[in-house]
């Protein structure tokens, strides 16, 4: 990846930021990394209609001790591209994701955080077969695997109870501007709201409105996963995060009384989060005494998810996410 020094749009501007591209043939993912290449890195992945931008904030918080990656999924921001829906489909995606960490984390495993779109596809390479082997551990925010909840979906109708049918009604409730979305109304409409990322990640939508529909494929996850159940979001209920219990090898929840959609509010850190003694807690167990980032992999996803209820999201939530 050719890189050279950009803001990037940045908001602190000590930071600095090394801009490239990750060819995919129908497209050129745009990459932002800070932070030290050698320190133990996390990709951030964002959801629709977002861009890279979104995650700015805790990004650069977190670049004094981390190598931080965050990138523009296809057809969002600098990444543009014409490619049709199916291109969008998880698998691609999934792809360009891994693709990304291949080129910026060549030596060692990333520890991975997406949101919403974003969580969507990232489960779809954490469910890899082999992808402990380059993410160490991943946080999923308002974004559930499709091949879990379709799973779930089946299970409930198959064997329904009182709380089964609930959970399969607020979410259907919860998920009912998704056939607008994919329906030819959808393009004006929200073309004429001038917002062409909005526009263009429809795709996202159409190329896998069927996946929840289809028989469900299994998809395990190996790598250790954070959820953060944000209990205002009004897309996702917390039935269709539990989905995805029987299907990971360890899955610990953390509820937050957030919203879905991220605003710079959530990436404001208390001041007993932004103080020193935060930033050596993070750097001592990023680095744990004798280890490395090649042998590591289960100390930093200690250190990182489940130890301090993921020292990533420190900044996004502040005081909250303390061990219960």
């Amino acid at each position: 990846m050719t890189s050279t020094q950009t803001p990037a749009g940045t908001t602190t501007p000590e930071v600095q930021w090394r801009e490239g591209t990750v060819p995919r043939g129908d497209v050129d993912l745009a990459v932002f990394e800070a932070g030290d290449p050698d320190a133990p890195s996390v990709v951030m992945v964002h959801g629709w209609p977002d861009t890279h931008r979104v995650w700015l904030p805790v990004a650069e918080h977190l670049a004094s001790v981390l190598h931080v990656v965050v990138y523009d999924t296809r057809g969002q921001g600098a990444s543009r591209t014409d490619a049709p829906d199916q291109a969008f489909a998880l698998p691609h995606l999934a792809a360009d994701l891994l693709a990304v960490v291949d080129e910026v984390c060549p030596s060692h495993p990333v520890h991975l955080v997406g949101h919403d779109w974003g969580s969507v596809q990232a489960w779809e390479a954490v469910c890899k077969p082999g992808a402990e082997q380059r993410i160490a551990s991943f946080t999923s925010m308002s974004g559930p695997n499709l091949d879990h909840v379709a799973a779930w979906l089946r299970d409930s109708l198959r064997r329904p109870s009182p709380a089964r049918l609930a959970g399969v009604v607020a979410q259907a409730a919860s998920s009912a501007y998704v056939p607008f979305l994919v329906s030819p109304l959808a393009p004006p409409v929200l073309g004429a709201l001038g917002h062409r990322d909005m526009v263009s990640g429809l795709r996202y939508y159409r190329g896998n409105a069927l996946r929840v529909a289809r028989p469900p494929r299994e998809r395990r996850a190996r790598v250790p996963v954070l959820q953060l159940a944000l209990t205002r979001d009004p897309a996702i209920r917390l039935a269709a995060l539990e989905a995805s219990d029987a299907w990971c090898d360890h899955l610990e929840r953390r509820r937050l009384p957030l919203g879905h959609s991220p605003r710079p509010t959530w990436w404001r850190p208390s001041s007993s989060a932004s103080s020193s003694p935060w930033r050596g807690r993070v750097a001592a167990e990023a680095r744990p005494q004798g280890t490395t980032n090649s042998t590591d992999r289960t100390g930093l996803s200690n250190s990182l998810v489940r130890r301090e209820t993921c020292t990533v999201h420190s900044p996004v939530v502040g005081s909250t996410t303390s061990p219960a």
